[in-house]
């Protein structure tokens, strides 16, 4: 497996691009100023969900590899963090953030192996009948609570080095950590994009039997991928239990994969600010239809529906609809 060094310039982001991103930070860092515990909550939540779906985003919208079983790495991981810390009255955040990921990692390894030697509507469906081995495992043994789920006997340190400086308990630090991780994947995935790495897995994406012609190990290169993507959604994994103190087998259900796949939908594919605004309108909906009526499922469906058909490119392609629109109107009233 080789990377060939590229000549192609950066392009900066427009102007109006870096300052929605400037507008964004600036609302996430005041939001543990202005909101009670329930709303800084909410909005961890969001962020969490937020780096799960830049990790499927990276998969699909930049490698082209749709998997729907994705919310595996993300359900082992959480496990992990529970099972791990199991009786210990003082496990360590850092320590469990390393095995939980490495669990996802491993775990995305095995299962790349196998599942890439597929290709389209059978890569699907491999990866989901991965995911529900996983779910069953989980589900229908007691490894893990079985159907119940587990709970988390404490929240862990984050001593390092002998100094501590987060209370978990406390809800505003832990919307700090979760915060600073959404932050650091975010720019850990941007500079990978730009990199030759990055423009290698977006011309799988294009042409894989090209790059094959010019001489890259595509196989290869789509496991590193798979292996990246199952690592920041074990780390979204790991952040949920940390956040939440209780695991599901429902964490690695079809379910979980489908909704996370509707978020970079619904926010855009291929555009890692896409997943993080698909991720806050999921969630949004989610708890304002939750709250109007118990048939929020169906008034969700309805939404996303009307956003494929009318946003093809989601909510980041939503500017670029409403100058179409503009254009149509002037030109037909100038006709």
């Amino acid at each position: 497996m080789h990377i060939q060094s590229s000549t192609a310039p950066m392009v900066s982001p427009p102007l109006s691009t870096l300052l929605f991103r400037l507008s964004l930070l600036l609302l996430l860092l005041a939001v543990p100023f202005g909101l009670s515990n329930f709303y800084i909550e909410l909005v961890a939540k969001v962020l969490v969900f937020a780096i799960f779906a830049m990790s499927l985003d990276f998969l699909v919208g930049y490698t082209g590899l749709v998997s729907f079983g994705h919310a595996a790495y993300f359900g082992v991981s959480a496990y992990a963090v529970v099972l791990l810390s199991a009786g210990q009255s003082d496990a360590n955040l850092w320590v469990l953030m390393l095995q939980s990921i490495g669990a996802a990692i491993l775990t995305a390894l095995v299962v790349g192996l196998f599942v890439l030697r597929t290709k389209g509507i059978y890569f699907i469906m491999v990866t989901l009948a991965f995911a529900q081995m996983l779910f069953f495992i989980f589900h229908d043994t007691p490894v893990g609570g079985g159907s119940d789920g587990i709970y988390l006997n404490a929240k862990p340190s984050a001593t390092l080095f002998g100094f501590n400086p987060l209370d978990l308990n406390e809800m505003s630090h832990l919307y700090g950590l979760v915060f600073v991780f959404a932050l650091l994947v975010f720019a850990f995935l941007s500079r990978l994009l730009e990199s030759p790495l990055g423009r290698v897995l977006q011309g799988i994406r294009s042409n894989e039997h090209r790059m094959q012609s010019l001489g890259y190990s595509t196989y290869w290169y789509k496991l590193l991928a798979f292996v990246i993507a199952g690592a920041l959604a074990g780390l979204a994994g790991f952040l949920y239990a940390v956040m939440f103190g209780f695991v599901t087998p429902e964490l690695l259900s079809w379910h979980e994969s489908g909704n996370v796949l509707l978020m970079v939908i619904l926010g855009g594919m291929g555009n890692l600010m896409g997943a993080i605004l698909g991720a806050f309108a999921f969630v949004a909906m989610q708890e304002f239809f939750a709250d109007i009526t118990e048939h929020w499922a169906l008034l969700m469906g309805t939404v996303i529906v009307f956003a494929v058909l009318f946003l093809p490119g989601g909510l980041m392609g939503l500017p670029g609809q409403i100058k179409k629109m503009k254009h149509w109107f002037n030109s037909r009233s100038s006709s």
